[in-house]
């Protein structure tokens, strides 16, 4: 039941009233009589239809309090479905009708523009309609007429709001000059007719939807103005209605700065420092804090855009492709945002809304195996590639190890062929084959003389090449000679072989005197690896990491906290160097191009070209500060997101600021916890050889960078830290993840297989093929050697089912190489499970898919600018030889009937937390695409969830929530998706491992190292117990000891797999698109407040008549039970002649006589015969309203 001035209401009741007293729905003004009968319509369209055709003022205030009362007890659905049977369309012929008389009564427009702005705000069409309808002028018309009244032209104006949704509506009101009418509504700062000039500046803001509209105000000088008003109210107001006003005055700047013009003009007419100003003032005044986040926002978005200080966005490597013009043109690639702004296997996560689109829902795509890429008769070339099915074993039993094939790449051969890369692979011979001298005293003395600083990259302690006596010598304060007499040619290579032996002597005095025991890592091994690395640069330096190697700390690293508003912080200091040049350097102290560069002598210094390196350009900003930039993957523009550097000259305890102002994926772990590692040389030869988390005051946003040539689309975000060094002149390396090289792999395998036992372990290395640059990429067969030559053992052995391992097929994914090199040590191990796995299965492991990316530091790409992971379909044998002879391999298991039992591509993830696996269903995809296939009639082995379900049991770091198993069309040419197709392999994954840490079980909180990457590795190989045939005899009591199965401590939180798995960032990564919009601000509460009585509201000038009129506002439409009859209004008075804010009413109009207010006793109550209505009247039609006022959908 509701009121609206009489004690009780019916709705049948009150539609009979209506017809009766209501002439002109039977005739009058020429208009068709329109009714509506109860049986054939609901309530809601009869009160619809009357109000349409009302003739009386009192028949129509009613319609419209009933209606008001009705949508206000309700949630949305209410006014949707008012909408929904032409709400909006009368609402809108009751105004051009009212409003369109020579004296219109306000009595009847202001309950009804206020009805209006509350249902056209959720008529997604409203402006559309109101074009159509006229009503659009006829409000603007009637705002001119009104703007000495503060009630009704803050109705006015709120309906021009709502009607500025549509874009021509808003270009017809401001082609009809309704920006200059508005404009000048709005006041400096005062305490008058806060409600109406709030709602003038939101209709400017609304109106600021259109680029003409933009455009006029940018013309028009009205930016200026729009900054200064901002400046007279912030610095006078502070009660919440003078910040309300604040907040729409940035909200119109907002708009405003949408456009180049408009941003050209605040930046111009000073509003980035009277932002700058006015934030900092708001920072320390109470109740302004509101005001700081869309201030941030528009100053981030107004920073001019500084192109990159490169001479060329394009790579510093370059790289002759074959088939390729070796001078590539200068043309700037627009990126190629499936894979720019994606991990591997990540969905789009700036695109949730097209997920769904992305899945495959052609079931013959699903089902189908496609035809080979090749014929059949290129596949036996690969039988070199299974040597157990050759192999007759002569060695069982002897001591001697297994007889290599001509093909390994344990061949002690300077040069040696590939069969199947389709060229030559050659290794240099740098390294050479000579013998180490004899043991050199003096070298024992340089060596205990040397300092940390003495291992910085331009030393040459660490070359690959033999140049190391002038060190030596500057070590023991001896200066080289400056002169030089001829020798000859045997003099000279006399002197090389002494250098060399002085080089080896030091470097072993150095691994005695300093060196740690680091499993299955040997530094000189290393360098010998190193030495037959083929690069783009020619790399002749080592990274002391890599040589000397990496034990992992002892305990673990808890995720950083993130410092509170620690962005906002950047920001500022970002804007300061904007706004002056005190303590401004800028000055590059290290450029990749130019090698003569001299670094000023305070200033920290840079070094990248080593393996895996990747740092462009160092700019010092300011005393301790430094800008980063990133150099894009070789032959390429794009692709910015690894890096590895080593930095020196650093003094103990002073906090650097480090920005990487080139990075290109919109959102990162950085701003979850996560830390860049660092390695100190000093702590290395102190006997702590490790890589640590590090950094303090992290964070990771968008920046005003843009890309050097000004053509390409890119947006670059900011990877900001700061840290502390611990020595005075040390060295130290910073990485974006832990650095794991590809000649680290060479040495690494070259090790595992002088450790094991040969008469057990079968371990066959080869070289799957040469790469672009002519590295070798290693292909590796681990299987159990028969107990015996007997038929019996060799059938089992030969009839082993295959497990195909794969991983770094993403150079900046160095993560999956420790999970790599977990799974390698644990197969070659002589664990019982390890073992039980070898006489069960035959593994073929291909390490590093990407030898030359690795290499040569980038971060996605191959040397041919390609993603290799969107290869798979149809890879080029020339451009993608790795793919292309990988792929030939699972197609030759495949044609011998050996089809892998399980596949998986290690890989690692850089937005989600846990470790988690992609695979591939059928039915799960369509189920989730929605499509209309019936799948009840579909078979599918769900044999692929048994592996992530296992590793849920064993796998503290395994999320198996995180886990999905859709194919998505984007991702039809990855190694997961092929092989699931193309071979048949049920049961192929991608394993994403993250760069951070785990929200889950006993590691949660925690960073993962490089420790829990590597048991990772080894429990994916405790997992294969799940799928072996012999179950009962790989489960017996002697395995289930070896396998830990204790899963109290899994304590895995449930996460929707399809999104990432973080909450949005604390702060803004992107700039807004617009002012965030203040909380519990609300067009209804503004509206509401219009609608208090005389007493309550601010007609009397008072400056807190606001705060008087909110204790009666409720939030919006549907939240709370508004008071009784709010739409009628007291009788109005005429307009006075001055304008908003500055006219003042006389006391004695401002009051409505007492006897005017009341209304008579007589009048409140309705006749007992009216009250009740016969029982068949009552009830409503469906759809419609029932009698007790509740909406039936």
């Amino acid at each position: 039941m509701f009121g609206y001035g009489r004690s009780h209401f019916t709705w049948n009741g009150t539609l009979r009233e209506l017809e009766g007293s209501c002439p002109s729905c039977s005739s009058g003004r020429g208009r068709p009589r329109m009714t509506a009968s109860p049986s054939s319509s609901s309530g809601l369209e009869v009160l619809l239809s009357t109000l349409q055709n009302a003739g009386d003022v009192e028949s129509t205030l009613n319609i419209l309090n009933v209606l008001d009362e009705l949508l206000s007890a309700g949630t949305d659905r209410r006014i949707q479905y008012m909408i929904s049977k032409g709400g909006s369309e009368a609402l809108l012929t009751a105004l051009v009708n009212t409003g369109r008389s020579f004296s219109p009564n306000y009595t009847l427009l202001l309950p009804l523009l206020h009805l209006l702005a509350k249902v056209g705000h959720r008529d997604r069409r409203i402006g559309v309609k109101a074009e159509d309808a006229g009503a659009a002028l006829l409000t603007l018309n009637l705002l001119r007429h009104n703007v000495q009244h503060a009630r009704r032209a803050a109705a006015c104006l709120w309906v021009i709001q709502v009607f500025s949704s549509s874009v021509s509506t808003a270009n017809l009101i401001g082609a009809n000059h309704g920006l200059e009418d508005i404009y000048r509504l709005i006041p400096q700062y005062t305490t008058k007719h806060l409600h109406a000039i709030k709602a003038a500046i939101d209709a400017f803001a609304a109106l600021l939807c259109t680029k003409a509209n933009v455009c006029s105000v940018v013309s028009k000088g009205y930016v200026s103005g729009l900054l200064r008003l901002y400046e007279d109210w912030h610095g006078k107001g502070t009660q919440p209605a003078a910040v309300g006003i604040c907040h729409s005055l940035l909200r119109c700047l907002h708009k405003v700065t949408h456009s180049t013009a408009g941003r050209q003009a605040l930046v111009s007419q000073g509003g980035i420092r009277l932002l700058y100003g006015t934030t900092q003032t708001c920072l320390l005044g109470n109740g302004l804090e509101s005001l700081v986040e869309p201030s941030v926002q528009l100053m981030r978005k107004c920073l001019p855009k500084t192109p990159l200080p490169l001479t060329s966005d394009r790579s510093a490597y370059s790289f002759p492709v074959p088939g390729r013009p070796h001078a590539v043109p200068e043309v700037e690639a627009e990126p190629d945002e499936k894979t720019e702004e994606s991990d591997d296997e990540e969905a789009e996560d700036n695109k949730e809304p097209d997920f769904d689109d992305d899945l495959e829902t052609d079931l013959n795509k699903l089902r189908t195996r496609p035809d080979p890429d090749r014929p059949k008769d290129l596949l036996p070339q690969y039988s070199r590639l299974c040597p157990e099915l050759s192999h007759d074993f002569q060695e069982l039993g002897l001591s001697s190890e297994p007889e290599e094939s001509s093909t390994s790449s344990s061949s002690s051969s300077d040069e040696e062929d590939v069969p199947l890369g389709g060229s030559r692979c050659r290794r240099s011979s740098r390294d050479g084959g000579r013998s180490a001298a004899s043991h050199d005293p003096e070298g024992h003395a340089a060596a205990a003389q040397l300092e940390p600083r003495d291992f910085h990259s331009h030393s040459s302690i660490l070359s690959t090449g033999p140049s190391f006596r002038t060190k030596v010598r500057e070590a023991r304060d001896e200066a080289p000679a400056c002169q030089r007499e001829e020798a000859q040619d045997n003099d000279e290579k006399e002197e090389e072989i002494a250098d060399e032996s002085h080089h080896r002597t030091t470097i072993d005095r150095l691994l005695e005197r300093h060196g740690a025991c680091i499993p299955h890592h040997e530094p000189k091994l290393y360098r010998a690896a190193a030495a037959k690395t083929n690069s783009i640069p020619g790399f002749s330096i080592l990274a002391f990491p890599d040589f000397w190697g990496h034990l992992p700390p002892p305990g673990h690293e808890p995720m950083a906290p993130r410092k509170p508003n620690i962005q906002r912080q950047k920001v500022f200091e970002d804007a300061q160097r904007f706004l002056t040049t005190d303590g401004i350097i800028n000055q590059v102290v290290f450029d990749l191009e130019d090698s003569s560069l001299q670094c000023p002598s305070d200033s920290l210094r840079f070094f990248s070209k080593f393996e895996c390196g990747n740092l462009r350009k160092a700019v010092q900003v300011r005393r301790h500060e430094y800008d980063l930039i990133l150099n894009a993957d070789a032959n390429s523009s794009q692709h910015t997101q690894w890096f590895y550097f080593e930095v020196s000259n650093m003094v103990a305890d002073v906090p650097y600021r480090f920005n990487v102002i080139n990075c290109e994926k919109s959102n990162s772990q950085f701003n979850y916890g996560m830390q860049p590692v660092l390695y100190s040389v000093r702590e290395a030869l102190e006997g702590r050889p490790h890589w640590v988390r590090t950094g303090t005051e992290i964070c990771y946003f968008r920046n005003h960078f843009c890309p050097a040539g000004g053509r390409r689309k890119t947006t670059f975000y900011t990877l900001t830290f700061s840290i502390s060094f611990k020595h005075n002149e040390d060295v130290c390396y910073l990485a974006y993840h832990y650095p794991y090289t590809y000649s680290a792999l060479k040495a690494h395998l070259k090790l595992l297989q002088e450790a094991l036992d040969p008469a057990t372990v079968f371990f066959q290395q080869q070289v799957l093929c040469g790469t672009l640059t002519g590295n070798p990429c290693p292909v590796v067969t681990v299987t159990a050697c028969p107990a015996s030559r007997g038929w019996r053992d060799m059938h089992q052995l030969r009839n082993r089912p295959c497990i195909v391992l794969t991983g770094r097929v993403h150079p900046g994914e160095s993560n999956a190489s420790w999970v790599m090199k977990g799974t390698l040590e644990f197969l070659c191990s002589s664990d019982p499970v390890a073992q039980s796995l070898r006489e069960a299965f035959v593994f073929k492991l291909v390490p590093m898919l990407n030898p030359d990316g690795v290499v040569n530091g980038t971060n996605r790409c191959d040397l041919n600018g390609e993603d290799l992971n969107r290869q798979w379909s149809k890879p080029d044998p020339v451009l993608s030889p790795t793919i292309y002879h990988t792929k030939g391999l699972l197609y030759y298991l495949n044609s011998i009937g050996r089809t892998p039992l399980v596949f998986c591509d290690y890989h690692g993830h850089s937005r989600k937390k846990n470790v988690f696996l992609y695979g591939c269903s059928v039915k799960e995809t369509l189920w989730q695409s929605g499509s209309a296939v019936n799948t009840v009639g579909l078979k599918e082995d769900p044999g692929y969830r048994t592996i992530p379900k296992t590793l849920d049991r064993l796998a503290p770091a395994f999320s198996f929530n995180s886990c999905n198993y859709l194919v998505e069309k984007s991702r039809s040419a990855t190694a997961r998706v092929v092989v699931w197709r193309e071979m048949g392999v049920l049961r192929s994954y991608t394993m994403e491992s993250t760069h951070n840490g785990c929200d889950q079980g006993i590691y949660k909180g925690l960073q993962t190292g490089t420790r829990e990457l590597q048991e990772m590795g080894v429990k994916f190989c405790h997992s294969l117990l799940s799928v072996t045939k012999d179950v009962k005899t790989l489960h017996s009591q002697r395995l289930i000891s070896h396998v830990d199965l204790d899963h109290s401590g899994l304590d895995h939180k449930s996460h929707t797999c399809f999104e990432d798995d973080e909450p949005p960032c604390v702060e803004e990564i992107e700039y807004s698109a617009d002012c965030p919009a203040p909380e519990g601000a609300d067009l209804d509460s503004d509206v509401n407040g219009n609608t208090a009585s005389a007493d309550e509201e601010d007609e009397d000038g008072d400056g807190d008549g606001g705060r008087r009129g909110a204790k009666h506002r409720r939030g919006s439409v549907g939240q709370s039970q508004p008071p009784r009859g709010r739409l009628i209004p007291h009788p109005t008075r005429p307009a006075s002649a001055e304008p908003l804010g500055e006219r003042r009413t006389p006391l004695s109009e401002r009051r409505t006589p007492l006897s005017e207010r009341r209304t008579p006793l007589s009048e409140r109550r309705t006749p007992l015969s009216e009250r009740r209505t016969p029982l068949s009247e009552r009830r409503t039609p469906l759809g419609g309203v029932s009698v007790n006022g509740q909406m039936k959908s």
